[in-house]
């Protein structure tokens, strides 16, 4: 399967915080209500995913935060699930696949997203 994208993405943890706690309403308006339950250092890598993903489809506009969330499988192993606009333009590459892989250490979160068609 061929990579169509790829896209990494970093987030100081406690400056998104900071962000989050001086912006009403941005954590609703990033994060789906399922995410928006996730604790600090979770939601500056889900936030990282969703960088990754808009840089591993080339940064198109438009793109609706909700359209790419993070789930958590049985095991802890994050997805993307893709939808909306997301999708659309996921669709328009011929993405088939697509993978994503979430840390966080030392106040840093990150995120790399692989699409395959």
């Amino acid at each position: 399967m061929p990579v169509v994208g790829v896209g990494t993405d970093v987030v100081d943890v406690e400056r998104f915080v900071a962000s989050l706690a001086r912006t009403p309403g941005l954590r609703e308006r990033l994060f789906t209500p399922a995410e928006a339950t996730r604790g600090p250092a979770s939601l500056a890598a889900r936030f990282a995913a969703k960088e990754a993903v808009a840089k591993a489809l080339g940064g198109p506009a438009g793109l609706g935060w909700h359209d790419a969330e993070v789930v958590s499988e049985e095991s802890g192993r994050p997805r993307l699930e893709l939808r909306g606009t997301v999708r659309a333009a996921a669709d328009a590459l011929g993405v088939a696949h697509v993978h994503v892989s979430l840390s966080h250490d030392a106040g840093i979160a990150s995120a790399v997203v692989v699409l395959e068609s």
